[in-house]
């Protein structure tokens, strides 16, 4: 469906089936929510009359909506076990989708709940060779979920650090020993070569059991990963070294007493660079999700409940629905809820991003987490658990960090060949070297090389260069008042060159307010003062904005009488004995009012965008007043700031064109598209799209809709609560408009940042491989040990971590 006539189309074709009694179709979803009597039709009916009208049922019978289970990944080392962790979550029956978080270790599962369950995905995950840390559910709220992954990953840092700690004591006499190359009496020796063996098989057989294990699970699966590279390596030097140890007759030469090389302490360097790397990793990986835990940390653990006359703190689990809660000065707000009691200013900046406190008072609304500054508040819940706003939005940043981006899908088609790739090059380096120099030096020199390609050659930084650079872009759009739905809505939003604003609540404030006052005999305090007293009488919008604006300018307000409206002409009442009437100049031409004085002013403020109301008291022309719904000041910089990125910025609106015009003149907007109906917008954003722009549609995210979601980026204003979240891509918090060029800024900032790390992960392959196999050597001389190539590999992933983790430095004034 494209378009709002195609609703209409597949609504008829739906009824007209036998059996249906009722059809709705959803452009914004694109979902048709179908009710009949299954004793005369079915889904398969509902579905082919759905095709004869031209268009495609996608999933014709589902009976249930799907869910979102999220799995905690125990065992992924690289960009391999991702691969085979999605694939044997996508092989499941009922998965609709799985997308896998190597940063985060987390497995984002969309599935048919009536098809399959979470305990066949953990089942899928244990079959290809790894576990799930917790039990998954898509109930459990984020906040639960951050503490288990918390827990799980400060285990497997501990875990970590130990083996580091036994493998770098043991490996340092090892490497004393192995590169003293004579200068220790008997280092060279058959005892030296037995104490090197012994510590060597402490560090290969304890600490690095881990790469064995992870290797030889890879290949029951029949596939390689780092793993693979690590132990092929490692194992080669220490079983080659254990033999010219254990019996060094079976080498060549042997019989006319040339020693054979030994490699224990390459070995041994190796398992403990890759295990600092590994530390180094994991401490990065701690830092990427500090935006999600810092936000869980500010719900407290407990609330001050109030039972009558006395009160309780009870765990923040235990609140419903009803509950009346205490919150004093300098405590943060426990859950979501409406004040009933007190008056005080509350810091929502980790919602909003807005660093002004708001002021509360009865029937104010107050969420979880945020700070209460200067008096008692009692509130009354009104949610809890994970439909509180800030769970919300630990969801929707969880969702984004673990999702990817469409880069990169080629460090994933990279990485499915790598490792292959990788194993051939080394065996064919190995058989060269053996070739040039089939002596005893020149099979230790093949073996070495053999050793240092499979170690360099590490896909962990290609596999780590753009999830980490998405949890950390999408993290700091969070601390600054921005949710972003993910990596593939970053890198569109990167791309974005066309711009179109919704006007009414997005670049205008969306409530009319009184903006002039003309009064014939000059004073505009008494004509406001009659007209706020007629006006007060009416429960319309522009009436009240008149009252507000009367009263801000210091009119005084009286008992009117004889109320009478007349819709769509004006209003008139009696006010201290004199008749008022305010409306239209052919209202008050019926009461031979003449307003030909005040016409030439009213066209030019009807040109300006102002709706202006004539004035006449006691059957003559008073004055003329004028309401507007204005432009805001942060629109007006907003729109500044987009064209000076570059951006083409244009109104979409259903506004009549002279007033949409005015608006726009006073934002500085060049190209207006007026009086267009909400469910038209999607076909002008489609229009834009069709002329080869990437476009972001900006509006309220609910009767704009269809546009946000047929944009490239929808993007949707809103409080820190209601966030169109199912519409748009992007949805912009308390600050509206304003936040629109931080969230593009971000976008490119962090597309930039991708582009860097894969770059870096790509060159580092590309020059270390040949140096390693010693392509080089004929030319400069340049060999890499193995000793080397393991810090260099555990280096490369660590400074792609580094890299990505730039991102928190993001200010809101950055250019990009």
């Amino acid at each position: 469906m494209t378009c709002a006539a195609c609703v209409r189309r597949v609504e008829r074709a739906l009824t007209r089936v036998d059996g249906v009694t009722s059809a709705t179709v959803s452009f914004a979803t694109e979902r048709a929510t179908v009710t009949f009597d299954p004793a005369r039709t079915n889904e398969t009916s509902l579905a082919r009359a759905v095709a004869d009208a031209g268009y495609e049922v996608i999933r014709p019978a589902a009976p249930s909506d799907d869910a979102v289970v999220q799995l905690e990944i125990v065992g992924m080392t690289c960009a391999a076990c991702v691969r085979r962790v999605e694939n044997a979550l996508k092989k499941v029956e009922g998965v609709r989708d799985a997308s896998v978080n190597l940063p985060f270790h987390r497995a984002t599962v969309t599935i048919d709940p009536d098809v399959t369950t979470p305990d066949a995905l953990v089942q899928a995950v244990s079959r290809a060779g790894y576990g799930v840390a917790s039990p998954p559910t898509s109930e459990t709220p984020s906040a639960t979920r951050a503490e288990q992954r918390e827990k799980v990953d400060e285990e497997e840092r501990r875990a970590l650090v130990r083996d580091l700690v036994i493998a770098a004591v043991i490996t340092l006499p090892l490497l004393v020993l192995g590169m003293s190359h004579g200068a220790i009496p008997g280092a060279d020796g058959p005892i030296g070569r037995a104490i090197q063996l012994a510590l060597a098989s402490i560090v290969v057989l304890g600490p690095g059991r881990r790469f064995f294990r992870l290797a030889w699970i890879a290949a029951k699966h029949r596939t390689s990963d780092m793993n693979t590279l690590v132990a092929l390596g490692t194992g080669a030097a220490f079983v080659y070294s254990a033999i010219a140890v254990i019996a060094p007759q079976l080498f060549p030469h042997a019989e006319h007493g040339m020693i054979p090389h030994v490699y224990f302490e390459a070995a041994g360097a190796i398992i403990t660079f890759v295990l600092l790397g590994k530390v180094l990793e994991s401490r990065a990986k701690k830092r990427l999700a500090d935006a999600v835990r810092g936000l869980v940390a500010l719900q407290p653990k407990t609330a001050r409940r109030v039972m009558g006359d006395r009160e309780e703190d009870v765990a923040v689990e235990r609140l419903g629905r009803g509950d009346l809660v205490l919150v004093r000065p300098g405590e943060r707000i426990p859950t979501d809820g409406e004040v009933v009691r007190g008056t005080s200013a509350v810091d929502e900046s980790m919602l909003t991003g807005e660093s002004m406190p708001v002021d509360k008072t009865v029937g104010a609304r107050v969420f979880g987490g945020t700070m209460n500054q200067s008096g008692s508040l009692t509130f009354r819940v009104g949610r809890t658990g994970k439909d509180t706003a800030l769970a919300r939005i630990v969801e929707a940043v969880e969702q984004a960090q673990g999702s990817k981006a469409p880069i990169a899908r080629l460090a994933d088609v990279i990485s499915s060949w790598f490792v292959p790739v990788v194993l051939v090059i080394a065996t064919i380096t190995f058989i060269a070297w053996a070739l040039i120099d089939p002596t005893q030096d020149g099979i230790a020199t093949a073996i070495e090389r053999f050793v240092a390609v499979l170690v360099i050659a590490c896909p962990c930084a290609l596999g780590l260069a753009t999830p980490a650079a998405v949890a950390v872009g999408t993290g700091r759009g969070a601390e600054l008042g921005v949710l972003v739905k993910g990596g593939a809505a970053l890198e569109s939003a990167s791309r974005i060159d066309t711009v179109l604003l919704d006007k009414t609540g997005t670049l205008t404030a969306g409530k009319p307010e009184l903006t002039d006052v003309i009064a014939i005999d000059g004073d505009e305090r008494a004509l406001l003062s009659l007209v706020a007293s007629v006006e007060k009488e009416s429960e319309h919008p522009i009436a009240r904005a008149i009252v507000d604006g009367a009263l801000a300018r210091g009119a005084l307000t009286i008992t009117a009488d004889g109320f009478a409206s007349m819709a769509g002409y004006g209003i008139e009442a009696r006010v201290g004995g004199r008749a008022v009437r305010v409306g239209t100049s052919a209202w008050l031409a019926q009461a031979g009012i003449d307003t030909e004085s005040l016409e030439r002013a009213a066209d030019d403020l009807a040109a300006r965008g102002r709706t202006p109301s004539f004035v006449a008291v006691d059957g003559m022309l008073a004055g003329m007043i004028a309401v507007a719904d204005r432009a805001t000041d942060e629109a007006r910089i907003t729109v500044a700031v987009l064209k000076r990125l570059g951006i083409d910025v244009a109104m979409v609106t259903g506004d009549r064109e002279r007033t949409a015009r005015a608006v726009a003149a006073d934002l500085g907007i060049e190209r207006v598209i007026a009086e267009v109906r909400p469910e038209d917008k999607a076909s002008v954003v489609a229009s834009e799209r069709a002329r080869g722009r990437v476009v972001a549609m900006v509006g309220d995210g609910v009767n704009d809709a269809p546009a946000l979601a047929g944009a490239d980026v929808g993007v949707a204003i809103g409080s820190g609560t209601d966030i169109a979240i199912a519409a748009a891509d992007v949805a912009l918090l308390q600050g509206g408009i304003a936040k629109l060029p931080t969230a593009l800024r971000l976008s490119r900032q962090t597309l930039r940042n991708i582009r860097q790390n894969l770059f870096w992960a790509f060159i580092y392959n590309l020059i270390g491989i040949p140096i390693a196999a010693g392509l080089l050597y004929p030319f400069t001389g340049w060999l890499l040990s193995p000793v080397l190539a393991s810090a260099a590999m555990s280096l490369s992933s660590v400074s792609v971590l580094l890299n990505a983790l730039r991102l928190r430095s993001f200010d809101a004034s950055s250019r990009a």
